[in-house]
């Protein structure tokens, strides 16, 4: 009897893309999965759509349940797993047709604990595909778990995502995903790897992860400096069982906390008193003594903390001037991010 693997699958308010998501999943070339699909009490036709996937195939379970959040929906998913492997889909997602068969087989002819394949940023007109990162051509790139979990902090190859995965289910329990927060995954994401002592990355792309413009990502609101608290929580996580990754760990709060300082400039009618520009400026200024040995071989994230501490609108103007040198190409753009057209395919599979 082949392994199962069981699809976690959260849904709240996305009736437009659910088919295109549950299809995705039902026409995958491995046959022998479970879908749980969890209505997290959506007030649209959601709950209806998922229960008529259930009537015409019994791979899928679907469980109704009161909003709660994407990691309640998740938690809950994961108590009526039964596969050996597990992977989460998000509902506006979609699977290229293969993805299961090629992550599974190269998880047994590995014996990996997790793999992760490369993914594609899907808009409504085209992909984008981060080459920089990713070799289509490439072959799979296997990490231990030193390695693996510096990868991680980076966020470059290894990403935080708990979607575009398939863990083996063991290494999943008892590592609930944290209630009540937005990017749940960083704060749960180096328990997982933790535990993992192989892990391999696939370089060709499987996973399609759309990007809406009426997501909780895209419209910016204080609630998203939930991500600082979240590479906070990791960062004494690392503290404690990864000192030598401790300074890049420090190098992405302070990066991360930079950019969340413009953000709140940029929408400063969202935080009117500053409070919440004041926490990051407070932060920087009482660590600074260990951001700046931490950028001390870094030169724009240097550049960028010596500005912050004379003034943080240095910063932002430095930020400003950079990004017009880059237009004028006296500084090289980073590469990586490349557009790819979309098919009929691509959109329905």
């Amino acid at each position: 009897m082949p392994d199962k693997v069981s699809i976690v699958v959260p849904i709240y308010k996305v009736e437009k893309y659910l088919n295109r998501c549950i299809d995705s999943i039902l026409s995958q070339t491995y046959k022998n999965i479970e879908v749980i699909l969890i209505n997290d009490g959506s007030p649209d036709r959601c709950g209806t759509i998922a229960e008529e996937y259930a009537t015409v195939d019994p791979r899928i379970k679907v469980i109704h349940k009161k909003n709660g959040g994407l990691s309640d929906a998740r938690n809950t998913g994961m108590k009526h797993v039964t596969g050996n492997y597990t992977m989460f889909v998000d509902s506006d997602d979609w699977l290229a047709s293969s993805a299961i068969d090629r992550l599974l087989t190269t998880c047994k002819m590995y014996k990996a604990d997790v793999v992760q394949s490369a993914f594609y940023y899907a808009y409504e007109d085209h992909l984008l595909f981060d080459h920089k990162q990713y070799s289509p051509q490439g072959t799979p790139v296997i990490l231990n778990r030193n390695s693996l979990m510096y990868e991680l902090v980076k966020n470059d190859r290894v990403k935080n995502f708990a979607w575009g995965k398939l863990y083996k289910t063991s290494i999943l329990q008892g590592i609930p995903f944290k209630k009540d927060v937005l990017f749940e995954d960083v704060f749960w994401a180096h328990h997982v790897m933790d535990r993992v002592k192989k892990f391999v990355l696939i370089n060709q792309p499987l996973y399609f992860y759309m990007q809406r413009s009426d997501s909780i990502v895209a419209s910016y609101t204080p609630r998203n400096l939930d991500i600082l608290a979240g590479l906070k929580e990791r960062h004494k996580f690392i503290e404690e069982n990864y000192r030598d990754l401790v300074e890049e760990s420090i190098k992405v709060i302070l990066r991360t906390s930079l950019i969340h300082y413009n953000l709140l400039i940029l929408n400063w009618r969202k935080d009117k008193r500053g409070s919440y520009r004041k926490e990051i400026r407070d932060y920087i200024r009482k660590n600074s003594a260990q951001f700046k040995k931490a950028v001390d071989h870094d030169k724009f994230l240097k550049i960028q903390l010596t500005m912050f501490l004379l003034h943080p609108l240095l910063n932002i103007l430095f930020s400003a001037v950079k990004k017009v040198f880059r237009q004028l190409e006296i500084i090289s753009e980073p590469s990586g991010l490349q557009i790819v057209p979309i098919t009929k395919k691509e959109y329905s599979p």
